[in-house]
């Protein structure tokens, strides 16, 4: 199907999920004249009236078989299991079941910059946007992140690039989805609650690449082994970046700067000390948005102007404030086991870390290696506390918190006189949170309190 020549005029559509992007997709959808229902296992949501106002048949309460099976399409949001007998009786029918991005993309004129990975899409995604707003560029930020693709096609042009932060889930409904730039930052555990195995995990974030064609990029991390061969798979124009320097030609680090190497030499094109993100892996995330936004057109100068005045994004490395010599970092958005090691491991000595939550998957006694010779203590909390525990023993003092007050008050009289306390949870927030957002604001409202208690006494 060719992006642009899609057409759902007349057609019924079963929407599956009022989240952001169902939401997003049902109103698209009714705009471009399909019959339209959303069903929502929720019993009720807020924008129900909203959308019934506009045309939309609304079904609360569970996703009925009948309803998908009566469908000339089911758009899933990304965060409803596919695996479920509710969609058996459209896919006896022949049904296409595809997600909010696969939709969206039939219907985009402008080209997309794709950004996949375990950890550090948001960022990444994030920088590239402004490098290429920076340059000049109509750019629209979306997809994982922020504003769902499907409420950005209304505004796409043939001139506009799309930076589209994309994960496994809406990945794995893809069938047509050709990003022009596709980058993928890393892989490791995550997800295996939803995911039946590493292997599936890998193969859905590989579809980043299953369309592409020779005049087409594929940004690949030359030092993550598994991404490395994964690309192996693709037909686009390989372009390495890397971190220690790797590979013979692609974007690096050279004396203090970030650049291109090839063949006739190496091209400056953003110095190092330009960068205000902590951590050698939002370093590597900076190598990686420069290399897809200069791919893009993006030159030296904006690029440089655009590192310059990025610190980051809320709940990722954030600081989330100080009392006295100890640091407060806000990495709630560190839920895999991973993203929470690369996150202890930006600091070389005096870390309290923070770690627990709900369990998704992932070995958390790598977090015990991370921990070695760099850590004072650990703050286990949530469900996945005992896991914790069991995972740090024998390595440093382990404490449980039966609350996120109790675990900031905790993790700073264990820092002592100096140090970091570093919320790191390598797991999800649904046990006591709605979201990570909610839960790392939930931190700093703490770090807050503390912080005024403290200096008050």
């Amino acid at each position: 199907m060719a992006q642009g020549t899609f057409s759902v005029a007349g057609r019924q559509v079963v929407v599956v999920g009022a989240a952001r992007s169902g939401l997003a997709a049902a109103e698209l959808l009714r705009r471009r004249g399909a019959r339209v229902t959303l069903t929502e296992s929720r019993p009720s949501f807020a924008e129900s009236a909203a959308l019934e106002a506009a045309g939309v048949r609304v079904e609360t309460g569970g996703h009925q078989a009948a309803t998908l099976a009566e469908a000339d399409l089911v758009v899933v949001s990304p965060g409803v299991p596919l695996e479920q007998p509710v969609f058996e009786a459209a896919r006896a029918r022949g049904v296409e079941i595809i997600g909010e991005l696969e939709m969206a993309w039939r219907w985009l004129k402008g080209k997309v910059i794709a950004v996949t990975g375990t950890k550090g899409k948001s960022t990444t995604t994030t920088l590239i946007g402004r490098m290429l707003s920076a340059a000049g560029r109509h750019v629209l930020v979306g997809g994982n992140i922020g504003v769902p693709i499907s409420a950005q096609v209304e505004e796409s042009t043939d001139r506009t690039l799309h930076v589209v932060e994309v994960s496994s889930f809406q990945l794995s409904t893809t069938t047509t989805f050709r990003p022009w730039v596709a980058v993928w930052l890393n892989l490791s555990d995550d997800h295996l609650d939803r995911h039946a195995s590493f292997q599936e995990y890998g193969d859905a974030k590989a579809r980043i690449f299953a369309n592409q064609v020779p005049s087409d990029f594929a940004v690949v991390n030359a030092d993550d082994p598994a991404v490395a061969k994964y690309s192996g798979q693709s037909f686009a124009t390989r372009v390495w970046f890397s971190l220690t320097g790797k590979p013979n030609e692609g974007y690096v680090i050279d004396n203090g700067w970030i650049g291109r190497k090839t063949p006739s030499g190496f091209e400056r094109l953003v110095p190092v000390g330009a960068v205000r993100l902590p951590g050698s892996h939002m370093l590597g995330n900076v190598i990686a948005a420069t290399a897809a936004a200069n791919l893009a057109g993006a030159a030296a100068g904006p690029m440089e102007q655009a590192v310059r005045g990025f610190a980051g994004l809320e709940h990722v490395m954030e600081p989330a404030g100080d009392i006295g010599k100890v640091r407060f970092v806000n990495d709630s958005k560190a839920t895999n086991v991973g993203a929470a090691r690369k996150s202890i491991e930006s600091y070389d000595s005096r870390v309290v870390a923070i770690i627990g939550g709900r369990y998704k998957s992932g070995d958390l006694g790598e977090l015990k290696g991370a921990m070695a010779g760099r850590g004072r203590a650990v703050v286990a909390i949530g469900e996945a506390a005992p896991r914790v525990e069991a995972a740090m023993a024998g390595a440093l003092p382990v404490v449980r918190a039966a609350s996120m007050a109790e675990a900031v008050a905790r993790a700073y009289d264990a820092a002592g006189d100096e140090g970091v306390v570093l919320l790191a949870p390598a797991c999800a927030s649904f046990d006591w949170f709605s979201d990570y957002a909610e839960r790392g604001r939930s931190f700093k409202e703490e770090v807050a309190r503390l912080k005024a208690r403290v200096e008050k006494s």
